[in-house]
């Protein structure tokens, strides 16, 4: 089903409203590198950093850290949800135990992977969020009733797996993710979505100005996304605007490539002459 999606060229998009909520500075107070897989950030291709969590990112980490057990810290947003099914699979094939921790939000393609732990924490103050795939498509009407087909058919995919990770009716999952609702921590372990809470003090707050500037730029995706403006052409936009944006790093740096041509518009730059007022 994911592949007829991919082959009419549709790919799920990051939610407007878990974006909003997303905090990208909480993170674990302590990380053990060699037994622990972080995700921070978006699932899939992240145009901003030029990485996002993908499946081969995951597989290089599981093969460094061997025959052992494996700790996933989540904090995401969501993002594509195909890849979020791969990620899914790579963890629940580990031969050894994984536990699964949500720090802020997981949410969308990101709550998929939280489901691949056999013992699944969350923080009290943290949320799930489930919803149905949320993609931008053109297209004539027969094109745009295939989109729909499809993603309905991965939509139940979905709420068949939430049910069968909580025990509860798919119709009840369904609904949820009709709603698009969030799940604060200790309803998530109610129902049946995590197995207990994550204390207090695993999680900190680790606030930096390149993941502010990061979110800011997604949030103006999003918004050009629910304008309709193709994906394509949003990439090629900011790419434009990135190249011609001085280094954040920086401060005074020019554009990255140097260039010869002279300004279109010479500039007098002589100063102003001082004007005086009589008494």
């Amino acid at each position: 089903m994911s592949l007829k999606l991919q082959s009419r060229g549709v790919r799920s998009e990051l939610s407007p409203r878990a974006l909003d909520k997303w905090n990208p500075a909480i993170q674990a107070a302590v990380e053990n590198t060699s037994d622990t897989i972080t995700i921070y950030g978006v699932i899939g291709e992240d145009f901003w950093t030029g990485e996002g969590v993908t499946v081969k990112r995951i597989d290089a980490a599981l093969r460094a850290i061997g025959e052992r057990d494996v700790t996933v810290y989540i904090n995401s947003p969501g993002g594509d949800m195909f890849e979020g099914i791969a990620i899914y699979n790579r963890l629940r094939e580990h031969s050894h135990k994984v536990t699964t921790k949500v720090l802020g939000m997981s949410a969308s393609a990101a709550s998929v992977i939280y489901l691949a732990g056999e013992e699944r924490l969350v923080a009290s103050s943290a949320f799930l969020m489930i919803h149905n795939c949320w993609t931008c498509a053109c297209g004539n009407r027969h094109y745009l009733r295939g989109v729909a087909d499809d993603m309905e058919e991965f939509d139940a995919a979905m709420a068949d797996l939430y049910a069968e990770t909580s025990a509860q009716p798919v119709a009840d999952m369904a609904e949820m993710m009709d709603d698009e609702t969030f799940i604060r921590g200790k309803r998530a372990v109610e129902i049946g979505l995590a197995t207990g809470l994550l204390g207090a003090d695993e999680v900190t707050e680790r606030t930096t100005p390149e993941s502010q500037q990061n979110n800011a730029l997604k949030a103006m995706d999003i918004a050009l996304a629910k304008a309709g403006l193709p994906r394509s052409q949003r990439r090629e936009l900011f790419a434009n605007f990135k190249s011609g944006t001085p280094s954040a790093a920086g401060g005074g740096t020019p554009r990255a490539v140097p260039t010869d041509t002279p300004r279109a518009v010479a500039i007098d730059l002589q100063p102003l002459p001082k004007i005086t007022f009589p008494a």
